[in-house]
C-alpha cells in the first residue's frame, strides 16, 4: 500500500494551510533524523544484535521485577527495540492474580491515552488523502459547533490539545445511556472553549471530537476505521477499540482486570469491568506489547512499516515536532522533546503515558523504543528509571547492523 503526500498549492505555487504554513517549519526545526527510507520489520534478536548491553537491560527488566516482589504494581510487560530487533520482551507477574493467571508477553491490556497517537494518525493519514482539512473549523462538519465558543476551533488544535476545550471529564453527565460518538461530539461544540486556543490544555473530549470527524468522513464506526487503516495493514491483530460488549475474537480471557485500589489488608484489589458504550477516541484501545511496537517501529521508520506506507515522512515530522508554546511539548497526538514528564531525555525523543498503566518512548537519534504496559496504574511504576537504563544500555561503539 502506497499513500502520496497530497500539496494543496495556490496558482502562484505557494504551498497553502496545514502543510504549506506548518511543514517547512516543522523539517527545518525537528533535528534528529527518523530512519527515513527504511522499511524496518520487528524481529527478535539478542542485544548484541541491537548494539546494546545484555547487563543493563537486565537492570531495566529487573526494576519491574522488584516492583512486582514489593506489592508496588500486580504485574508487567516491558519491550525494548532497537533498529527493528526486539532484544527484550518479558512478562513478570500476574495478569490476574485472584486466578493465578501470570503476565504473558500476550497479555492484552486497556491503553488508555497511548490510544490518542493512533487516532491522531488516523486523521492524519486522512489529511493526507485530502479528506479533511486540519485548519478548517470544526464548525463545517458539525454545526453544533458553529457559535462564539467553538465555531474557531480547528482540527490541528485538538490534536495538539490547544483548542481552549477544557471540559473535564470524558463524557458529559448523562453519557452513559448515549452510544454515538458523534452525538457526543456535537454537545461538545455547544459547551464550546473555556480558554482562547494556543495555550496545552489537556483534552479527551477534544480527542472524542477527532474520533467523531473519522466517523463522519469514512462513514465508518471509528473502530472499523480503525482497523481498516492501521492494524490490519500493519498486521496488528491484538489491537481492537473498546465497547462493553466488544468480542475480542475470543481473546477476552487475555484481558486481566485493572488494579486501582489497595484493599484493606493493603493488597491489590480487582476493579470491576469497564462499561463504556462504545469505542471512544480519546482512551479506548486495547493492545499488546507488541502490537504497539509494531506502530512505534512504523514512525521510527519515517511512516512506513515493511511494504505499507502509512505517512509520508513529512507528516512524521510534523506530527512529532512540538506544537505548544511552553514547558508542556505535544505534537500531534505525541508528547514530544523536553515537555511531558517521562519523555525529556533527549532531543527528539516523543511518546505517550496512559491511565490504565501503560507507558511508551521513541528515541529516533538511537533507533530505540521502549514500552512497559502494567494493570497497576496508582502503583509505582519506575518509567523514568527504566527510560534511562534503557539508554545506558546503548553501546556508542557497537556497529549498526548490517555495516
Amino acid at each position: 500500500m502506497s499513500r502520496q503526500r497530497v500539496e494543496r498549492r495556490s496558482r502562484g505555487g505557494r504551498a497553502e494551510g496545514w502543510w504549506g504554513t506548518i511543514l517547512v517549519a516543522a523539517i527545518a526545526v525537528f533535528a534528529c533524523p527518523l530512519q527515513a527510507q527504511q522499511t524496518t520489520t520487528l524481529s527478535y534478536g539478542e542485544p548484541a544484535d541491537g548494539g546494546m548491553s545484555a547487563a543493563v537491560l537486565g537492570a531495566a527488566l529487573g526494576l519491574y521485577e522488584e516492583a512486582v516482589e514489593g506489592g508496588d504494581l500486580v504485574g508487567a510487560v516491558v519491550l525494548v527495540a532497537r533498529n527493528g530487533r526486539v532484544v527484550l520482551h518479558e512478562a513478570v507477574g500476574w495478569s490476574d492474580e485472584a486466578a493465578g493467571v501470570p503476565m504473558a508477553r500476550t497479555t492484552l491490556f486497556q491503553m488508555a491515552s497511548n490510544t490518542k497517537p493512533v487516532v491522531a494518525t488516523a486523521v492524519v493519514m486522512m489529511a493526507e488523502e485530502d479528506e479533511l482539512d486540519l485548519d478548517i473549523p470544526v464548525r463545517a462538519h458539525l454545526t453544533e459547533w458553529d457559535n462564539y465558543r467553538a465555531g474557531f476551533i480547528t482540527p490541528s488544535q485538538l490534536l495538539s490539545h490547544t483548542s481552549g476545550l477544557r471540559i473535564p471529564t470524558l463524557f458529559l453527565p448523562d453519557m452513559a445511556d448515549d452510544t454515538d460518538l458523534v452525538r457526543e461530539a456535537r454537545r461538545f461544540g455547544e459547551v464550546g472553549a473555556a480558554a482562547q486556543p494556543g495555550a496545552y490544555s489537556y483534552s479527551n473530549p477534544g480527542f472524542n471530537t477527532l474520533g467523531a470527524l473519522l466517523e463522519l468522513k469514512s462513514r465508518e464506526a471509528l473502530e472499523a476505521h480503525l482497523d481498516r487503516v492501521l492494524y490490519t495493514p500493519l498486521g496488528m491483530e491484538d489491537s481492537y477499540n473498546y465497547r462493553a460488549d466488544h468480542p475480542l475474537e475470543g481473546k477476552r480471557d487475555r484481558l486481566g482486570p485493572m488494579y486501582y485500589r489497595r484493599g484493606t489488608d493493603g493488597s491489590w484489589e480487582p476493579a470491576t469491568a469497564v462499561t463504556i458504550p462504545f469505542a471512544r477516541a480519546s482512551g479506548g484501545m486495547i493492545s499488546t506489547a507488541w502490537d504497539y511496537a509494531v506502530f512505534l517501529q512504523a514512525f521510527l521508520n519515517g511512516g512506513v512499516y515493511g511494504d505499507v506506507r502509512l505517512l509520508s515522512e513529512e507528516a512524521v515530522t510534523l506530527m512529532t515536532r512540538d506544537h505548544v508554546e511552553g514547558p508542556e511539548g505535544y505534537g500531534f497526538g505525541w508528547a514530544v522533546e523536553d515537555g511531558a514528564e517521562g519523555w525529556g531525555s533527549g532531543t527528539g525523543v516523543f511518546g505517550h503515558s496512559g491511565s490504565d498503566g501503560t507507558d511508551a518512548f521513541v528515541d529516533p537519534e538511537l533507533g530505540l523504543i521502549g514500552l512497559v504496559f502494567t494493570q497497576t496504574p496508582r502503583g509505582r511504576p519506575p518509567f523514568r528509571r527504566f527510560q534511562e537504563l534503557v539508554r545506558l544500555a546503548v553501546d556508542p561503539e557497537a556497529p549498526e547492523p548490517g555495516a
